[in-house]
């Protein structure tokens, strides 16, 4: 056996080449993670155009998607359907621009834009069923006045025209011929047809303008009357949800007129008072839900009349209680008075998409000027007290 010396210093151990460490590199060792970042696109820009204009593809232009934006743009959001998928996906935060980045401000406003998109959706599913229904009536009731019109003309258009010259020959031969006595009395009969005239304008309700527009808006049916003692609930006719409710009571205890929908829930307090009482309400024009009957709180007789608004009275510059009125002048500023100690409050509801309706709401006395929009519009004034109203 050789032995074999090593120099002084050296290891004891012979050297050997360096070998590559196999698990310095993990392969399959998970990087870190890469979002996307956020865009340079605002959240809330994206959800306002989407909202209030995505049927024309205003949202999908601002993310700087053209193309899509052009198709929704011509199919009018996909006939709705288009509109209301990017909407929510925009509420859901799972929208994004052409790049594929988050839109800025998604955390911070989604609360507040949920609950907008909310109250507008719920709002216009509203306003569109009440302007559906009063269009139909307003279309009915067009197309009774256009038949009715027309038939007589087509009838007067289809006559010969031989007839037409016989008939002026006629009357011609009859002038030429007429006797004194006969003058006289075709000068009679004409005073008399002018005083029939007369007596037909002069008979036309004030505010007629005002009372069409009601029937068509809020419907017309014929007056109901209901009288009792005591509590009771009255079923509404099928169509009937808003009316004019005069109600008088003869009783020391508590009386209230309620409206209530169709799962029996209160939807519009019309009356709330103790002892005697006599006024006029508006049913469902303030609701919450469509009015199907009518609750009766009494301990004493009382009496309902129920009609259409379109035959409520011509706006009153005075009065005393409860009143629903027509107003059909332009827009004014209203001065109101109130000599009472309950609650004052005077509405307006016509036409206009926004319009609040609210002008007057105090307890007890009252005297101010406020504005008020143009008519025909429906005044309803609540009071327990004499008031005034005056428009300049």
């Amino acid at each position: 056996m050789s032995n074999t010396s090593y120099p002084s210093g050296a290891a004891s151990s012979p050297d050997y080449a360096e070998q590559p460490n196999p698990y310095a590199t993990n392969p399959y060792a998970a990087g870190p993670q890469q979002y996307p970042s956020a865009s340079g696109k605002s959240f809330l820009v994206t959800w306002l155009l989407s909202l209030l204009i995505g049927y024309f593809g205003a949202d999908r232009f601002y993310l700087g998607k053209i193309g899509t934006g052009v198709l929704k743009l011509v199919t009018l959001g996909g006939l709705g359907i288009w509109y209301l998928v990017d909407l929510i996906m925009t509420l859901a935060g799972a929208t994004r621009d052409k790049a594929g980045r988050r839109l800025e401000g998604y955390e911070k406003h989604k609360k507040v834009t949920w609950i907008v998109s909310a109250i507008v959706v719920v709002f216009g599913m509203i306003t569109g069923q009440q302007n559906f229904d009063g269009g139909t009536s307003s279309s009915f009731s067009s197309s009774a006045s256009d038949s009715s019109t027309t038939t007589p003309a087509a009838a007067a258009s289809s006559a010969p025209a031989d007839a037409a010259s016989a008939s002026a020959e006629a009357a011609v031969e009859t002038t030429v011929t007429e006797t004194p006595a006969a003058e006289e009395t075709a000068a009679e009969e004409t005073v008399a047809e002018e005083a029939v005239a007369e007596e037909t304008v002069a008979e036309e309700p004030e505010g007629s303008g005002a009372a069409a527009w009601a029937a068509g808006k809020f419907g017309e049916f014929a007056t109901i009357t209901k009288k009792g003692t005591g509590d009771t609930v009255i079923k509404l006719p099928a169509g009937v949800t808003t009316a004019m409710v005069t109600a008088t009571y003869n009783g020391e205890g508590n009386f209230a007129v309620i409206g209530l929908d169709e799962a029996n829930d209160s939807t519009d307090l019309l009356v709330n008072t103790i002892g005697s009482y006599k006024g006029t309400t508006a049913l469902g024009v303030n609701a919450f839900q469509e009015v199907k009957s009518l609750q009766v709180q009494a301990s004493g007789p009382w009496t309902l009349s129920i009609e259409t608004l379109g035959n409520a009275k011509a706006f009153a510059s005075k009065g005393s209680g409860d009143a629903v009125m027509l107003y059909e002048g332009s827009s004014a500023t209203l001065t109101a008075t109130h000599k009472g100690e309950g609650n004052f409050a005077v509405f307006e509801e016509n036409d206009e998409l926004f319009n609040m309706g609210l002008l007057v709401n105090e307890i007890g006395n009252y005297s101010g000027t406020v504005p008020m929009s143009s008519g025909p519009s429906l005044i309803i004034v609540q009071a327990d007290g004499s008031w005034t109203l005056a428009t300049e």
